[in-house]
């Protein structure tokens, strides 16, 4: 499970999705551009959409879970920066084309908040970051 950390907002995504999204957003930051990501949130923190306006100037950090980058599918790669390219910006679907829950939000880097993969385990406890104790 890696994460997509954008001015102090944690997201978890699958290791092969973020990589992916990773391709496809710093395609578009790298060209100046701005726009906006949204992806369906697990039903552990709602369940509900989530969307965030990425903007060239603030910093981005990808942390992936795994140590091997993998197999890049061109073909999600083509769809994901069509829909990025859209009014609506880049919508986050899994490589079937599916929408299912694709993430988890945590508050701070390295949390545990979240699933990204329908077979793991939800965490028993989610409290939005404006919760966290320092």
């Amino acid at each position: 499970m890696g994460t997509l950390t954008y001015d102090g907002v944690v997201v978890e995504f699958d290791d092969r999705l973020l990589a992916h999204l990773q391709i496809v957003i710093v395609q578009k930051l790298r060209c100046g551009e701005s726009f906006l990501l949204s992806w369906k949130d697990a039903v552990s923190i709602g369940n509900g959409r989530s969307s965030v306006w990425l903007h060239p100037s603030i910093p981005l950090y990808f942390k992936f879970w795994g140590s091997r980058p993998p197999t890049i599918n061109r073909q999600w790669i083509a769809e994901l920066t069509a829909s990025a390219n859209s009014a609506h910006g880049l919508v986050v679907f899994g490589e079937d084309g599916s929408h299912q829950p694709t993430a988890g939000r945590g508050g701070e880097p390295n949390s545990q908040h979240g699933i990204g993969n329908p077979d793991e385990k939800p965490p028993t406890e989610f409290r939005p970051p404006e919760q966290h104790a320092p």
